[in-house]
């Protein structure tokens, strides 16, 4: 993941080897991570179970927020894929019956949403 890209707000591929070492100890016992992106400070993984949203907060870091989201309280989708000069893709998540997606991410061209 660039440093432009970042400053954009677009997020970036993890390894699975880091998000597990990082993150491991928020997951069950048959849980899995399937894949992780992070956006400067904030990381999402999806997991064989569940989205995980970890939303570092203020100026030190110090404040963190873990979101989990099961994947059957997930009611719908979109992906805008990026274009010949789009530098990013977009990923929208509704939760449960809302109207307005409930997280919206950006990724940098790299990714395959």
């Amino acid at each position: 993941m660039g440093i432009f890209s970042s400053l954009l707000g677009n997020a970036g591929a993890v390894s699975q080897e880091d998000l597990v070492k990082k993150y491991g100890q928020l997951l069950t016992d048959s849980e899995e991570i399937e894949l992780g992106f992070k956006l400067i400070r904030d990381t999402f993984i999806f997991t064989n179970k569940r989205l995980i949203l970890v939303d570092v907060q203020g100026l030190t870091g110090s404040k963190t927020e873990y979101k989990s989201i099961s994947y059957k309280s997930i009611s719908r989708f979109s992906i805008e894929t990026a274009g010949t000069f789009d530098l990013e893709a977009e990923l929208k998540i509704w939760v449960s019956s809302e109207t307005q997606p409930s997280i919206k991410k950006q990724f940098n061209k790299s990714v395959n949403v």
